[in-house]
C-alpha cells in the first residue's frame, strides 16, 4: 500500500478512545497508510514522508495508542523471535506480507526473521525434529507453505506455534481470501462488458510447492465463465511465473493464437504489467484493444490505471501475526481448551480503472 502524499487530516472517531485498546491496525486504517507504514513512522525511521509521518503520530495520539504491554511480556521467554518462511525472498507480495508481519512483530517486542522455503525438501528440512527450531523462534508464519496435519501437530508438541497465510491447517490460526471468488469475479467483471474471447495469465511453469492459489484462481474463472455459456480450456491458459518479463512473453503467446483473446485475467498486477508492455509493442490500446484485469492492487497499478481485485496484503501480515502472537499467549497461559483458532478470510474488492472496457465491435 502506498504512502498517500495527501496532508489532509485522517477522519477519527471521537469515542475510540474509550473503547478497546487501539491497535496497529487501526492507526494504520484511520491515517488511510499501511501498518508498516505505522511502523516505520512511530519508530523514526527513514522512507516516510514528514506529512505522513506526522498525520501518524496525530492518529496514533488521537486514538490513544500505544505498543501492548502484555505482548511485549510475552516476548521476554524463551527465542524472543518469530520467523516468517516465504517460497520466494524477492517479489513485491512476499515483501508486502513480510513487512506486514514485521511491523506487528516489532511492536510486541519480538525479533523478527524470514526464510526462504521454496521446495518441500526445504520445507520438510525446516521442521524436521532435528532441526530444532523451537531454540531458533517461538512462533512460525507460513506464507504460501503447506506443512502437513503431522508436521503441524509435531511443532505443537515441541512448543512452536503456527500461524498460515494462503493455506488452512487444521488446529492453527490462519489468513486466507477466497481464490475462487477472485477468479468469478474477473470473469463476471470481463463477461459484464461483452468480451467472450478470454485468456488467462497463471502461475509458475514448475511448481515444486504445489501452489493451491493459481488453481482456485483458474477454478473460480472457468466457472464464472461457464455461468455465462462461454466453455474454456487449457489452451485459453498460459503461465506468467507472477513475474513482470513472464506476463509479457505469456501475453505475446495468447495474442498469437489463431483466436486471440480481447480480455485477459491476469493472477497477478505484476503479470499484468507485463501484459500492458505487450500491448504497448504491439500498438495495442488496453480497454480498446484489449481489456486487462489484475489481482493485488499493487502501489504501481494506479499509477498505469490498472484494473484489479484489490486485497491489502499488507494488513494479511499483520493479521496473522497477532493471531500468531494471540495463539502463543493462550498456549502460554495454558488457557488453550477452549480455544478455537480462527481462520480470517479478508475481503476483496474489484477497482476499475481504465485498462477494462467494452468488447471491440469488429
Amino acid at each position: 500500500m502506498p504512502d498517500p502524499s495527501s496532508t489532509a487530516a485522517a477522519h477519527v472517531p471521537s469515542d475510540v478512545s474509550s473503547g478497546p485498546r487501539a491497535t496497529i491496525e487501526d492507526v494504520a486504517t484511520a491515517a488511510r497508510v499501511s501498518v508498516a507504514t505505522v511502523s516505520r513512522a512511530m519508530r523514526g525511521l527513514p522512507n516516510v514522508a514528514a506529512a505522513t509521518r506526522q498525520r501518524v503520530v496525530d492518529v496514533a495520539q488521537s486514538l490513544n495508542y500505544r505498543p501492548d504491554p502484555a505482548a511485549s511480556r510475552l516476548a521476554a521467554g524463551k527465542t524472543k523471535t518469530i520467523t516468517v518462511g516465504v517460497p520466494s525472498l524477492n517479489g513485491w507480495y512476499f515483501s508486502t506480507v513480510v513487512a506486514g508481519a514485521e511491523a506487528v512483530c516489532n511492536e510486541a517486542g519480538y525479533e523478527f526473521q524470514v526464510i526462504g522455503v521454496g521446495s518441500h525438501d526445504a520445507r520438510d528440512r525446516l521442521l524436521d525434529d532435528r532441526y530444532h527450531l523451537e531454540r531458533r523462534t517461538d512462533g512460525l508464519i507460513l506464507v504460501d507453505v503447506e506443512p502437513s496435519d503431522e508436521q503441524a501437530s509435531a511443532l505443537a508438541r515441541r512448543g512452536v506455534s503456527l500461524t498460515t497465510i494462503g493455506a488452512r491447517i487444521v488446529g492453527c490460526p490462519s489468513v486466507q481470501i477466497d481464490d475462487e471468488h477472485v477468479g468469478r469475479l474477473a470473469a463476471d467483471h470481463l463477461i459484464g462488458f461483452g468480451h467472450r474471447d478470454l485468456g488467462v495469465i497463471s502461475g509458475l511453469d514448475d511448481d515444486p510447492m504445489n501452489f493451491a492459489v493459481p488453481m482456485a484462481r483458474r477454478s473460480g474463472f472457468f466457472g464464472g465463465a461457464a455461468a455465462h455459456g462461454i466453455t474454456l480450456g487449457d489452451e485459453h491458459v498460459r503461465n506468467g511465473n507472477f513475474g513482470v518479463d513472464g506476463g509479457r512473453v505469456a501475453t505475446a503467446e495468447l495474442l498469437d493464437a489463431p483466436r486471440p483473446p480481447t480480455a485477459i485475467f491476469a493472477m497477478s498486477d505484476e503479470m499484468a504489467f507485463g501484459a500492458l508492455m505487450e500491448l504497448e509493442h504491439r500498438a495495442l490500446r488496453p480497454g480498446v484493444d484489449v481489456s486487462i484485469i489484475g489481482v493485488d492492487d499493487h502501489e504501481f497499478a494506479r499509477v498505469v490505471k490498472l484494473t484489479t481485485i484489490r486485497q491489502t496484503i499488507a494488513e494479511h501480515g499483520a493479521v496473522a501475526a497477532r493471531l500468531l502472537i494471540e495463539a502463543m499467549t493462550v498456549r502460554a497461559t495454558d488457557a488453550g481448551v477452549d480455544y478455537v483458532p480462527p481462520a480470517h478470510q479478508p475481503t476483496v474488492e474489484l477497482v476499475q480503472r481504465t485498462t477494462t472496457g467494452p468488447a471491440p465491435t469488429s
